[in-house]
């Protein structure tokens, strides 16, 4: 549902938000920074609550942050390899439902006195529990959506060993995840993180948190199926904050593709690859893989003639002078995403998105006006769009310049101010009410 917009007097509030990570690592982290920015602008108290970790940026209530799971230095799970018994459990309790997280949690919010509770991301390193600090606080607690983890143990609802999406969690048992291996390909990760949705259910996160903003109306659509109901789900589309944008660059539209983010099974990798391979055009990819993929990627282009080039991880400034000069970038994920930056990125540089025609980029892509969409996984459809682009230039221009009005357009910092501080409002109230 589309919230109303804030009237523009609301009251300054004070703002806790909730992140496993408090510094830039992915979509959910670019988000938080941006949001903060722009709450703090308006007069508002932003409060980070996260994990303590030796890449935080600075923060006065660092202290307060749960204990890191190992080293601290830790990112992704794939990591976790040396962990000793000690953090074994402390990542499975932080993984189902910590009571470590949850006293934390109470003791910081009786500190910090917030009107409200905002959640990013949870999962795996912090857990529900803290949903229950807040509530028995009687402190509104709103929670954003950045994947399907709340209603799926594979967050993406992607089968990795058919490489294709499967909804059989969704629309039925959570074993089927472990029947599967969808999480980590294990058995026994998988039943951990179905074991966390049942927990969820039994602790009631869906009556105790007060709304869920989605970045995209499909993903509110997956929520709904999923037994989430409707009077809480709001849409609100991700801001994109144009204060983060370099000043000493020019936009140009050189001869070269570009690719954004993951390098995982999931991102449709090898059917953009596969587009490429055997033609003179080039790719350039910035980001990176978690999950180990990148030896299956080198070893599809092993001994085949191409022109890519992968340019490593990149934080946004420096990513900046590739989006300026790209002629067009590419999107081919093969889940459902969730609105990935990099498509908000692509527009905010006035620049053509081919992108696969599934879920959220299907709905903010218009087809010939702000991108060109692909059929899923089809190699042929993508190599036309490609080669389509690459011989006109000027097409790539045209449909760019739209791109650019639909950033300010649809995507605006303020609209996303306005619409949030709504829902904010809203249950500030009813929770006043029924208080």
């Amino acid at each position: 549902m589309k919230s109303e917009k804030a009237s523009g007097n609301e009251k300054k509030m004070k703002i806790v938000i909730v992140n496993y990570r408090y510094f830039v690592s992915g979509g959910p982290e670019r988000y938080l920074f941006n949001i903060k920015q722009v709450l703090e602008s308006k007069g508002h108290e932003v409060i980070p609550f996260s994990i303590q970790h030796s890449r935080n940026v600075h923060s006065e209530f660092s202290n307060d942050f749960l204990s890191s799971i190992g080293t601290g230095d830790e990112v992704y799970f794939s990591q976790y390899n040396t962990r000793s018994l000690k953090d074994s459990v402390k990542g499975f309790a932080r993984m189902t439902y910590s009571v470590e997280a949850k006293r934390r949690f109470s003791k910081f919010l009786k500190k910090t006195r917030p009107d409200i509770v905002y959640i990013l991301y949870y999962q795996n390193k912090i857990s529900c529990s803290i949903v229950d600090a807040a509530h028995k606080l009687n402190i509104p607690i709103v929670h954003r959506i950045s994947d399907y983890s709340l209603v799926s143990p594979c967050n993406s609802l992607f089968r990795y060993d058919k490489n294709e999406i499967c909804e059989k969690c969704l629309h039925g048992s959570k074993v089927n995840a472990v029947k599967y291996k969808c999480v980590y390909n294990s058995a026994i990760y998988s039943l951990v993180k179905a074991l966390a949705l049942k927990i969820q259910d039994l602790v009631d996160i869906k009556s105790k948190t007060d709304a869920f903003i989605f970045p995209s109306n499909f993903t509110l659509t997956k929520f709904l199926e999923g037994g989430f109901p409707a009077r809480k789900l709001h849409y609100i589309p991700t801001l994109f904050n144009h204060n983060i944008l370099r000043g000493d660059i020019k936009i140009s539209y050189q001869n070269f593709a570009l690719y954004v983010g993951r390098l995982d099974q999931d991102k449709g990798i090898l059917t953009m690859l596969k587009a490429f391979v055997n033609t003179s055009y080039n790719l350039k990819i910035i980001g990176f893989s978690s999950s180990g993929y990148m030896s299956t990627i080198e070893d599809f282009l092993k001994d085949k003639n191409h022109n890519i080039e992968f340019l490593g991880k990149m934080d946004f400034k420096e990513m900046q002078t590739y989006l300026s000069g790209c002629l067009f970038t590419i999107i081919p994920s093969e889940w459902y995403d969730n609105l990935p930056n990099t498509l908000l990125e692509s527009f905010a540089f006035s620049k053509c998105v081919i992108a696969s025609d599934l879920g959220s980029l299907a709905e903010n892509i218009e087809n010939n006006i702000t991108g060109l969409l692909f059929e899923n996984k089809n190699v042929n459809s993508l190599k036309e769009k490609v080669d389509f682009l690459f011989q006109n230039s000027s097409e790539a221009k045209r449909i760019g310049k739209n791109c650019g009005l639909k950033i300010r357009e649809k995507y605006s910092a303020e609209d996303h101010y306005n619409e949030l501080m709504s829902v904010f409002e809203k249950v500030k109230e009813d929770r006043r009410v029924s208080s």
